[in-house]
């Protein structure tokens, strides 16, 4: 899923191909994904098992999980009836659009 994202604009310079950090929860912690970002020079930010408490990454998980309440009210999208990846990448793409539009009309 890292290697999908897109390359990001940055003020100078040229675009970077990947994000300077990532956060996880502590469903990450494995040495296999830590293995995998250390590989991609990826700065973690993954709270370790019966060690961190997840008090400290609620303040960016937060944003995650409020994107992902606002795309379950489309219920074609809560549950994946779609077996073609392009056809669900489309709804994706136009619940997305109608969230920034509904957003939009608020201001």
């Amino acid at each position: 899923m890292i290697d999908a994202i897109p390359p990001i604009k940055q003020a100078r310079g040229g675009r970077r191909r990947r994000p300077r950090k990532l956060h996880g929860d502590k469903a990450y912690d494995n040495p296999r994904c830590r293995a995998c970002l250390r590989q991609r020079r990826i700065i973690r930010r993954i709270a370790r098992i019966k060690i961190d408490p997840n008090g400290r990454l609620g303040r960016h998980r937060w944003v995650i999980e409020r994107t992902f309440a606002w795309l379950h009210q489309y219920r074609r999208l809560q549950v994946r009836y779609e077996r073609r990846a392009d056809i669900h990448d489309a709804f994706l793409t136009l619940a997305c659009a109608l969230i920034c539009s509904h957003a939009l009309e608020r201001f």
